[in-house]
């Protein structure tokens, strides 16, 4: 099969970040397209009874570390936003209006303001200005945030991602076979030089 590999994301994961700067790579080195996907993991929090890892006691200080961690292990600048975490509805709206040939790169320039540049993603300000900086009209990409049809989209898209089994992110399907976590990446390569086992 070469059909894509459906990439679930969020913007507020710093995991989810990680993994972006890779995917394409991977796909492109076995013949697949990526289609992005970004969600809300707050409403699978909500489902799942589950939270941000860094709010959980025992777990924040372990998956600081990890992150920062994976990070230098993955060659990939990172810093910890101004607030993390964060609510990454406008991201995630901006992504979608885009459409998906902008999406990729709208979504580099937003996780990357974020978690290589510290910025927070959390104010409509400054994701308004990553997207201008990025070439969109801010007027437009302002009125986009308040569509009723663009916010339709991303509350669809994350019931869909749901539905899908979507229960953290990242996460990528291949061929129906589901890998959560960044660091299944290598995994998932695997299962595209195999075709799975």
């Amino acid at each position: 099969m070469t059909g894509p590999i459906a990439f679930y994301y969020e913007f507020s994961s710093p995991y989810a970040y990680l993994a972006s700067e890779r995917i394409e790579a991977i796909a492109a080195r076995h013949g697949r397209a990526v289609d992005w996907r970004p969600f809300l993991l707050g409403i699978v929090f909500k489902r799942t009874g589950a939270g941000p890892l860094t709010t959980i006691p025992l777990k924040s200080d372990y998956s600081r570390r990890d992150i920062e961690r994976t990070a230098r292990l993955m060659d990939i600048p990172f810093v910890w936003p101004g607030r993390f975490p964060f609510l990454s509805v406008n991201a995630a709206r901006l992504a979608y209006w885009v459409g998906a040939e902008k999406r990729p790169a709208l979504s580099h320039a937003l996780f990357r303001a974020s978690f290589a540049e510290g910025r927070t993603l959390h104010e409509a300000r400054v994701t308004l200005d990553v997207a201008e900086e990025f070439g969109l009209d801010r007027a437009a990409a302002e009125a986009a945030l308040r569509d009723p049809e663009v916010k339709r989209r991303l509350a669809d898209e994350t019931e869909a991602a749901i539905a899908a089994g979507v229960c953290g992110a990242p996460y990528m399907i291949v061929d129906g076979e589901p890998f959560w976590g960044a660091d299944r990446l290598e995994m998932l390569e695997r299962w595209l030089e195999t075709g799975g086992w």
